[in-house]
């Protein structure tokens, strides 16, 4: 995370806690009228302000944006600025939870919940959220219990961010919803340089491993492990296709075990070695 501050203060010294693709950490602070920052990470966050009233402070995502004030919450997708400014000084108290992109896809997924985790939002004065705020920075500062608990806040703050009411899309006889398989397709694709198991993805798509590989052999007509290894063969194509990199680190790249795996799965696949793919600069049909 990339963060520049002026006029913020720390009162005491920042505890952190880690758990299920999630950091939690609790902060201290004075802020002196004017001071504030400017803040961008690779991941998304939620923010919670601990203190009975929202901190006199003025929050923007862009430079041209609308300032925000009263804001008791916020959540802040990956690679969105931040700006803050204290229009009055004062000590505040807030909790941020740092969320791998995947796990906080999972959390949703589990619930139904389909939502644009593109778009920052920020959430005005509310009880409820700053008592389970409180809850789990007390957790964090002075932990007594194990992960489930802590998770389990994490999941109910992010509550009262998102819609929680499921969006039911149809599904062909009970199979998987356009939104779940775009979400499996999503995963494979931004983890291609590792093993993705069936599990895996039936936890992201919020199922059972057994009930997601029924819905999935018969929605696509194709096994999981069928489709992973089509979906790492085109990505392999096209690397070899569009650039210089030796077959080796294609194959790294797209999840094979070396350059041979690669080349028996290419050549049974598209009749000839990528090797000689590649010399002949052959596009698919």
């Amino acid at each position: 995370m990339e963060s520049r501050t002026r006029g913020l203060r720390p009162i005491v010294p920042l505890s952190y806690r880690r758990f299920a693709g999630a950091i939690a950490d609790v902060w201290r602070v004075h802020g002196g009228r004017g001071g504030g920052g400017f803040y961008i990470a690779p991941d998304p966050r939620v923010v919670i302000f601990l203190d009975e009233s929202p901190p006199p402070m003025a929050l923007r995502t862009s430079e041209t944006a609308t300032e925000h004030r009263g804001v008791q919450g916020l959540y802040i997708p990956a690679g969105v600025p931040l700006w803050s400014r204290m229009e009055t000084a004062r000590e505040m108290m807030h909790l941020d939870f740092h969320l791998e992109a995947g796990a906080l896809q999972q959390r949703l997924a589990h619930s139904g919940v389909h939502a644009d985790l593109t778009r920052p939002r920020m959430i005005g004065p509310g009880a409820d959220l700053v008592a389970l705020g409180r809850i789990a920075a007390a957790e964090v500062c002075t932990p007594r219990r194990g992960e489930m608990m802590l998770d389990g806040l994490l999941r109910a703050a992010l509550a009262e961010f998102f819609d929680t009411v499921p969006q039911r899309e149809p599904m062909a006889q009970g199979g998987l919803s356009p939104y779940q398989f775009g979400q499996i397709e999503r995963h494979l694709r931004a983890n291609l340089h590792r093993r993705v198991g069936v599990a895996e993805l039936a936890e992201v798509a919020g199922l059972s491993g057994s009930w997601f590989a029924h819905c999935f052999r018969r929605d696509r007509n194709e096994t999981p492990q069928r489709w992973q290894a089509r979906i790492r063969l085109e990505a392999a194509r096209e690397m070899i296709e569009t650039s210089t990199l030796p077959m080796a680190e294609i194959a790294h790249a797209t999840g094979f075990a070396d350059q041979a795996h690669l080349s028996r799965q290419f050549r049974a696949m598209y009749g000839i070695p990528p090797s000689v793919w590649r010399r002949r600069g052959i596009q698919p049909a």
